[in-house]
């Protein structure tokens, strides 16, 4: 099957050292509170381009058929959820406007 130089070649390739683990766990734990704040914002952008009549409605989502008790569910606090990131896009504008600038400032 393998001839002898192919075996020599694959049992001379390096191995991964430890240190390389370590980058990996320290790339994680470098996560800060301006990378958690981007994900919010990238999260926020998603909910408040969603179109209620193409996807929120033929599942059920729309917010017209929901009734003030039921707003208390999951389901419910969702919705609502998806409609205040839908009424506060000129906000949303400014907050990545924000972190467009600071992003080419600080590099």
């Amino acid at each position: 099957m393998y001839n002898c130089i192919e075996v020599a070649a694959i049992s001379r390739q390096p191995q991964p050292s430890p240190g390389s683990v370590a980058v990996t766990v320290a790339g994680i734990k470098g996560m800060g509170l301006w990378t958690l704040l981007e994900g919010f914002l990238l999260l926020a952008n998603a909910l408040a381009i969603i179109n209620e009549d193409r996807f929120l409605a033929p599942k059920g989502w729309s917010f017209s058929e929901f009734s003030v008790g039921r707003t208390k569910s999951l389901k419910g606090q969702i919705i609502g959820l998806i409609y205040a990131t839908q009424y506060l896009r000129v906000p949303l504008i400014l907050l990545n406007s924000i972190c467009i600038v600071v992003k080419l400032v600080s590099g």
